[in-house]
């Protein structure tokens, strides 16, 4: 029989008490992880996911207690004292965190780090150290281990950084990795490196993985089981193949059904040729061979971020911008806000050059351009209320004030679909779909020309995230504002864009409609990108996956 290495049995988790009452986030759950198995834990925000990981690991807040067991390697998580803990972190279970850019220290070395966590689980020299250092990075596939070791972790690329803190994880020689939202920050090309060394990490070395997701394309990809949390109960389990084939729970079929698909390629072509852009007589904006390019600062050399793009974007129309991270996307919508000036070429927004004009007469432009941030919680101030957030463009271009102001406040948030009264709420008592809202009732405040949207729902459930794109094309259709769209998820570009621009290293690479680019792309770097998409179907993407090397090498090496 294959050896349980998980074993969850009727686990609660609760806060509160007295007279109060107690309320469980996690109910009855039971859950089981062999060796060499991946389990999908998935669910939206709120379902109890990340507080089961928590409870595995002995990491609850303050004010939660977990009732039940938990045996990792047959010993009880649950009444264990810290230092029963303290030894089965790192070497029975361990942590992938999702953003590697935080879970590593920006200013000591990728050995240094990992020497300290091998320190952490025993007595070792600083030679044996560095010298395991380098086995962990050549065991999670990073390239020239020997050289890489000394390296900081901006000198690493995304994928890179994640490969570190994997390497981190497993340091201890754990038998179990619960990796939460491994891949969520990354490009689709780098999430499809990372799946694929968690594949391997099954297959070769029997880990067995406990995977925390709200992307049902990674779950068909790499999973071999899957539960299904609602509101803490568990509501299916069931091997992946049977789960999407036929799912049992209606909250499951929901879920599936909330994932944006993308065309296959040959497929859903409106039969037009992708082709260079042509700028339309008088668009809202219009960029025309636009150089950006980085000065040398700090001994670093001069970077040219952005190179000979011409493309533009009419009323009422979504351009689409995808690419991976270094592409130029976010940085070619700094530029359309006018918050960085071309090295050469034009930036013309409703009919004024951006290159062109002073400071003064740019602050009055920036009323018709608007920014989506890409997490509506970094970009919300917490101690101010809803009605004072979206208000506040109102305020500072002396647009409206007093009872107008509060009027004009709350029609924004009758078209965001939120009720009135959320004006006097902080942000911190608002789920993530609804912050997201209120994000774009702020956007939309002074009625833009333009609105920047900078990955708007990557920080979103997949439920949540289609109610937002819902809400996203009534409001285009409402304010008829044209739209810059950054994001890496092109699933979801596919079904809010007209046109799609693919950048590659500061270039645009091609075109065109989204039904052309997406269904009948040109460039090989598109069908990489395409083909590194995940798609929640288990047995079409296996398919996928065999048939992926060719474009891959052809493109993305």
């Amino acid at each position: 029989m294959t050896e349980t290495i998980l074993e969850i049995d009727a686990l609660s988790v609760s806060f509160g008490a007295g007279a109060s009452g107690v309320q469980d986030v996690v109910s009855d759950l039971e859950l089981t992880v062999a060796r060499g198995e991946i389990v999908a834990l998935v669910g939206e925000s709120g379902s109890g996911k990340s507080m089961t990981a928590k409870a595995v690991l002995g990491l609850l807040p303050d004010g939660a207690r977990a009732r039940g067991s938990i045996r990792l390697g047959g010993e009880e998580v649950v009444g264990a004292d810290e230092q029963t803990l303290a030894r089965l972190r790192g070497t029975r279970a361990a942590m992938v965190f999702q953003e590697p850019q935080t879970a590593l220290n920006p200013v000591q070395t990728v050995g240094w780090q990992l020497a300290q966590a091998l320190r952490a689980h025993g007595r070792i020299g600083r030679a044996a150290a560095r010298g395991r250092a380098v086995e962990l990075l050549r065991l999670v596939e990073i390239p020239e281990p020997e050289r890489r070791v000394d390296w900081y972790p901006h000198q690493l690329s995304g994928g890179q950084k994640q490969r570190v803190v994997i390497a981190l994880a497993l340091s201890g020689a754990p038998d179990l990795l619960i990796a939460d939202e491994p891949t969520t920050a990354l490009d689709v090309t780098v999430q499809a490196e990372i799946l694929d060394l968690l594949r391997l990490l099954r297959d070769r070395d029997g880990t067995a993985i406990l995977l925390i997701t709200h992307n049902m394309g990674v779950v068909a990809d790499v999973a071999d089981r899957v539960a299904v949390l609602r509101r803490g109960v568990l509501v299916e389990q069931r091997g992946v193949l049977e789960l999407f084939a036929a799912p049992q729970a209606r909250y499951t079929a929901q879920l599936l059904s909330a994932v944006p698909r993308l065309p296959e390629v040959g497929q859903g072509s409106d039969g037009s040729p992708t082709q260079p852009d042509v700028v339309a007589a008088e668009p809202v904006l219009s960029v025309r061979g636009l150089d950006v390019v980085y000065p040398a600062r700090h001994g670093n050399a001069a970077f040219a971020a952005l190179r000979g793009i011409t493309l533009g974007v009419e009323a009422g129309e979504v351009l689409g911008l995808v690419g991976e991270s270094g592409s130029g996307k976010t940085t070619l919508g700094r530029t359309a806000l006018g918050v960085i000036r071309p090295s050469a070429g034009s930036v013309v927004f409703d009919g004024v050059d951006l290159g062109t004009v002073s400071g003064r007469e740019l602050r009055g432009l920036r009323k018709g351009v608007a920014l989506v941030h890409q997490d509506p919680a970094a970009s919300l101030d917490p101690r101010r209320s809803v009605g004072e957030s979206v208000g506040e463009p109102l305020r500072v271009h002396r647009v409206a004030s007093g009872a107008l102001l509060r009027s004009r406040v709350g029609d924004l948030l009758d078209s965001v679909r939120l009720p009135r009264s959320f004006a006097d709420r902080r942000p911190g008592e608002l789920s993530g779909g609804q912050r997201q809202r209120v994000a774009l009732a702020r956007a939309l405040v002074l009625a833009p020309r333009l609105l920047v949207a900078d990955e708007p729902t990557s920080a979103l459930d997949v439920s949540v995230q289609a109610e937002v794109l819902d809400l996203f094309a009534d409001l285009r259709e409402e304010y008829r504002f044209a739209c810059l769209f950054i994001s890496h998820d092109l699933a979801v570009v596919h079904q809010v864009a007209d046109r799609v621009a693919v950048l590659r290293g500061g270039e645009l690479v091609e075109t065109g409609s989204t039904a052309a680019v997406f269904g009948d792309p040109r460039a090989d770097y598109t069908r990489a990108l395409l083909a590194a998409v995940p798609v929640p179907d288990p047995v079409e993407q296996r398919l996928r996956r065999d048939d992926r090397p060719e474009a891959w090498l052809a493109a993305v090496g």
